[in-house]
């Protein structure tokens, strides 16, 4: 083996490696029967970050002017709540919340279905401790999506 086929392959990570062993993965979402690009597809990464932080931001502005009385420090703990409810309501009822919808995303179960206040509430608790949200399967769906049996597709 070449050294540099040695340090490309350590470099690009071990799926690169399988793929060059021959795996096939397959694209996104295939192993859940959603299409490869365009409506109902897996949503992207940067739109998934972008329509989290309008919510964020959002929050932010909410717990800053109504609940934290306009002292910056409150106002982040405020905002955790906030999109706790937030996501809540608007994910159990419409699919989506603002950031989403502005970013042409909605959240369904696996099944393709509406997700209820129950899976919402587990989804949110999990995406505000950060952590599960973090931590992705091979569709690209956070641990807070796999415990709740949703997936962010585009609209």
């Amino acid at each position: 083996m070449d050294n540099r086929q040695a340090i490309g392959s350590w470099l690009s990570g071990p799926r690169a490696a399988a793929e060059d062993m021959g795996v096939d993965f397959g694209y996104r979402g295939e192993r859940l029967g959603l299409p490869e690009h365009g409506p109902g597809s897996v949503a992207p990464l940067g739109r998934r970050f972008g329509a989290l932080f309008t919510d964020w931001a959002l929050c932010l502005l909410i717990a800053y002017g109504l609940l934290a009385r306009g002292d910056w420090q409150a106002s982040g703990n405020w905002a955790l709540g906030v999109l706790l409810i937030l996501s809540v309501l608007t994910l159990g009822t419409v699919g989506f919340t603002p950031g989403k919808r502005l970013f042409g995303l909605r959240v369904i179960t696996e099944s393709g279905e509406r997700i209820g206040f129950g899976r919402a509430l587990v989804r949110s608790v999990l995406l505000c401790l950060a952590i599960p949200a973090l931590i992705w399967d091979r569709d690209a769906r956070g641990l807070h999506d796999r415990l709740a049996r949703a997936v962010q597709v585009r609209m």
